[in-house]
């Protein structure tokens, strides 16, 4: 048995994150990575935008700072009362803490019939890639987003694509409805057919393709979101629901041990309820974050505004904050013709902004909004709603009291 250390399970953009931010505070411990894919950490974003990996960092990084890396190798069970995690080929490593980032995998549809890809993994792109030729024929389940960025991605290549979706809109769980009918528009500009309220029960055979709710494609992508990689945390006792339960420091119930990322579900203060978040910058803070409390150094739960953004043809949609915790809406217009919408809370509070917008003509006013949501501001509807008022005076107001 190894001697103990900080083990990270989970070699993606949050456990990364964790293991140089732990080096980067001086942590001289023994730090080991361990992650399933047989390769260095990558980013995912790209993967449904150009079908590429682009690398985090390369071996040698990560051996300069005393970090090793166990890549291709999945954890099997881990003791949390003998602090030990156990390998896949049986090799058991010893722990003092443990940061459980083992991240998500994308929802599976049942079994409908016929071939469905899926999109979350490098091998997964790569499998993809070759297929979408131009006159190929697409078909996509899910208009969230992904499965409107492999749409995009696919245009692009000179495919045809087809998007059926169970709900009313697009990307309905995340993004305003005014924002998404913008981005709607775009697709259907460039030919996509979006096809809304239709359920996929299954999949029939043609003569020349797959039928895929009275339509006939080549190849059916499923964009039905992710599911948190909780079997690790729930085989070693701690508390899961919709993801590995942490306390605002990424503390799991059992002690030394940690959560982070797209896996755990945190009470976030500004919205004084649960949240589990799948968005690249939130796996970076909730790295630095859980690496600052193994190191008990930080104190304050972890507050991070939630943030997002998707590239789709020449768009750029940002979202920041939650626009589930809005009950009320104003609408800025921009003078190129987008807008900006405004989400605000039943005491007028800022909890949340959307746009889309070519290059980086919406990510002033999106940046501007996540510090006043940081801050509780209340700005008056007249304000946001006026494109001559600068969102920026908003931030000389007094910042209201924070409680810890």
């Amino acid at each position: 048995m190894a001697g103990p250390g900080i083990v990270i399970v989970g070699a993606g953009e949050c456990g990364t994150r964790a293991a140089f931010t732990l080096r980067e505070l001086g942590c001289t411990d023994p730090v080991t990575l361990i992650g399933a894919e047989p390769a260095p950490p990558y980013e995912r974003p790209p993967l449904s935008k150009n079908w590429t990996s682009t690398p985090i960092c390369d071996r040698a990084m990560l051996d300069d700072r005393g970090i090793a890396l166990l890549d291709g190798i999945a954890v099997s069970r881990f003791d949390p009362a003998r602090r030990t995690v156990e390998l896949a080929g049986g090799t058991v490593l010893g722990y003092d803490r443990l940061l459980l980032a083992t991240g998500a995998r994308a929802r599976q549809p049942p079994p409908l019939g016929a071939p469905v890809r899926t999109l979350r993994t490098r091998a997964d792109a790569a499998a993809l890639r070759p297929v979408l030729t131009s006159g190929a024929r697409i078909g996509v389940i899910g208009a969230g987003l992904i499965g409107l960025e492999v749409a995009a991605s696919a245009v692009a290549l000179g495919c045809s694509v087809t998007v059926v979706e169970q709900g009313p809109r697009a990307m309905g769980r995340a993004v305003p409805a005014r924002i998404a009918a913008a981005v709607e528009r775009r697709h259907r500009d460039e030919g996509v057919r979006l096809r809304f309220g239709t359920t996929v029960a299954a999949l029939g055979r043609t003569s020349s393709g797959i039928d895929l709710a009275g339509d006939e494609v080549d190849v059916v992508v499923a964009g039905l979101g992710a599911v948190p990689e909780t079997a690790l945390a729930a085989s070693g006792g701690l508390a899961v629901r919709d993801g590995i339960v942490v306390d605002g420091r990424f503390r799991t119930s059992a002690p030394g041990v940690f959560a982070a990322g797209d896996c755990c579900s945190f009470p976030h203060p500004l919205y004084r309820t649960r949240l589990r978040l799948e968005s690249w910058r939130a796996a970076r803070e909730h790295g630095a974050a859980a690496a600052r409390a193994m190191l008990g150094l930080d104190d304050e739960r972890y507050a991070g505004v939630p943030w997002f953004w998707s590239d789709q043809y020449e768009l750029t949609l940002q979202v920041t904050g939650l626009p589930a915790a809005a009950v009320a809406d104003v609408v800025r217009p921009r003078p190129d013709g987008t807008e900006i919408w405004f989400g605000l809370a039943a005491d007028g509070s800022l909890v949340a902004a959307a746009g889309a917008g070519t290059g980086t003509t919406v990510a002033r006013d999106i940046r501007l909004a996540e510090l006043l949501i940081a801050r509780r501001a209340a700005p008056p509807p007249a304000v946001l709603a006026d494109p001559r008022a600068g969102l920026k005076s908003l931030l000389r107001a007094p910042e209201p009291a924070r409680p810890r």
